[in-house]
């Protein structure tokens, strides 16, 4: 057994007895880690806010070669996650990045460039930007960094070139646009405009980092694209994210303009 130090993004606490929880966190260098914190539900723990939900916090941990559970020895804060006391929309939009991390990986595989990505999400839902697209931009570069990005350029069953049409057929299984002709027989087809289609391009492009601004998508594009990533991210993962039900408050216009 090693100790390893770490930043980590916590993505989800359970009780395990009446002093102590398990701790799933998002690493930078060890990727998705689960560890034992003793004590953590003491009055007085040590650990005290350190392993909130979406706080990020230098941790100390033992890591376990077998698969039983690390232990956590020390955490202390670096960011907590703000937006949960002033937005709804922002605070189940930093729920999602919490349940797609937990359930996009694998234990003990790191993806630095997913830790930054969620990093930089985290803190635009701190600032308040518009969670539709920050969310959209997000769900779209992990799969990218994870190698499961739709196909948005070219034909995904057939590789041909798709140009700009009014609605563009898009494949839940083939994992991308399609042209007309492959959209004859395919199951599981969506129709989408084409401005959803651009949007989705440019959010994939946006790079990572609070000084890069993130592209201007309407609130009826925002709409339309997060229907489509509501079913497409519940086909990549055989089950409907527990928060999609609430997704929608990010596209309302109250919220989002």
């Amino acid at each position: 057994m090693a100790i390893e130090k770490t930043d980590a993004i916590v993505i989800r606490v359970v009780e395990f007895s009446e002093s102590s929880c398990v701790v799933t966190m998002f690493t930078r260098d060890f990727g998705k880690i689960a560890a034992m914190a003793k004590g953590a539900r003491r009055p007085k723990s040590a650990f005290e806010s350190a392993i909130d939900l979406l706080t990020t916090s230098r941790i100390l941990f033992l890591h376990k070669s077998s698969d039983s559970l690390d232990l956590l020895t020390e955490a202390k804060v670096q960011r907590r996650f703000r937006a949960s006391d002033s937005s709804l929309p922002h605070l189940y939009a930093g729920y999602y990045v919490a349940e797609l991390l937990a359930s996009l990986t694998d234990l003990g595989d790191p993806h630095t460039d997913l830790y930054d990505l969620a990093q930089d999400t985290i803190c635009r839902l701190d600032d308040m930007q518009n969670p539709a697209t920050v969310i959209a931009r997000f769900e779209l570069n992990a799969l990218r960094f994870l190698g499961l990005l739709p196909t948005l350029d070219h034909c995904s069953s057939c590789g041909l070139k798709v140009s700009e049409n009014r609605r563009i057929p898009f494949g839940q299984i083939t994992g991308g646009i399609l042209c007309q002709g492959c959209r004859r027989g395919q199951a599981q087809v969506v129709s989408v405009t084409w401005p959803v289609i651009v949007g989705m391009r440019q959010l994939v492009a946006a790079d990572v980092g609070l000084s890069a601004d993130l592209p201007e998508i309407s609130t009826t594009v925002n709409g339309e694209l997060r229907g489509l990533m509501n079913n497409y991210m519940s086909h990549l993962l055989g089950k409907r994210p527990r928060m999609i039900p609430f997704l929608g408050m990010l596209v309302q216009p109250s919220v989002c303009s």
